[in-house]
């Protein structure tokens, strides 16, 4: 990190003397590093413009998922969910994130029943009522990145697989309670963690959450099997998604060796995921998407 003079200007670009500005900040999160902390790097906190920025992105966002919303039903084709996602983003001005990213070939995930996430759109993929499934939007606008996802029940899907998307969001916003400043990621973690197992479910430990803003994933990974207390220091500025992924068994998974992209469930049982993006704010949090 640079050394700074309490006169220079701030490294947040802000104009400002660095004595008014980040300094007390960069002094307090240095002091629970010397605590032996894992704490956020300068380039991980987003500035007041930047969270404008997302906040931007995410409006279009929350958008697309609510046309998503109208839409979905018995009958629909996976790829017919991928061509609204498509159109709808490109009419507001924005790009689908998914879309070619690392050879990802279409604009949205559609994850249903034992798929825990990645799963492509296709149009020989139709829902039909019983199933379960998560609709993964992420969206570039202007150069800034939102991520969030929605489970949909296609019809009556029965009361175990009812109760799986239910308690996958209640997971959701218990983690979401324990995002405050000078808190650990691990706080979150373990609200989440504790709930689904509680429910006689397991949360997937081999993918997580992430940062996001400036670009699709960034750090930190974001666990949600680790322990409070530990894990990344929460910092006004830090932007992360909470998404944990809750099976309705065991929380082993596999890539489909195919496509590599699909995940599974190990013993083929459902799983259920929502996903929001938050933003660490002075006084708690701010929830971007949804």
């Amino acid at each position: 990190m640079e050394k700074l003079g309490r006169n220079d200007h701030c490294w947040c670009g802000s104009g400002k003397k660095y004595k008014g500005c980040h300094m007390a900040l960069d002094e307090k999160i240095h002091r629970y590093e010397l605590a032996g902390h894992i704490v956020p790097s300068r380039d991980l906190l987003k500035s007041r413009e930047q969270i404008e920025g997302i906040r931007e992105s995410s409006r279009i966002n929350i958008a697309v998922l609510d046309e998503v919303a109208r839409m979905i039903g018995p009958g629909v084709s996976t790829q017919e969910i991928d061509s609204l996602v498509y159109e709808i983003t490109t009419k507001m001005g924005a790009i689908p994130a998914p879309l070619n990213y690392e050879g990802y070939p279409k604009s949205v995930c559609t994850s249903i029943n034992e798929v825990v996430c990645h799963g492509i759109p296709s149009p020989d993929r139709i829902l039909v009522e019983g199933d379960i499934v998560n609709v993964d939007v992420s969206t570039l606008y202007k150069g800034y990145f939102s991520d969030s996802g929605r489970m949909f029940c296609i019809g009556n899907v029965g009361e175990e697989k009812e109760k799986l998307v239910r308690v996958a969001k209640e997971c959701m916003e218990l983690g979401l309670a324990q995002v405050k400043p000078w808190g650990f990621l691990g706080d979150m973690a373990q609200a989440v963690n504790d709930h689904a197992r509680a429910n006689g479910y397991s949360v997937v430990v081999d993918i997580g959450g992430h940062g996001v803003g400036l670009e699709f994933h960034e750090e930190p990974f974001v666990s949600y099997v680790t322990k409070a207390g530990t894990e990344m220091l929460l910092v006004p500025g830090l932007v992360f998604t909470i998404e944990p992924m809750v099976n309705m068994g065991t929380s082993e998974i596999y890539i489909d060796d195919k496509d590599n992209w699909t995940v599974y469930t190990q013993d083929g049982r459902p799983s259920a995921q929502w996903e929001i993006t938050v933003a660490v704010t002075e006084d708690g949090c701010e929830v971007l998407t949804y």
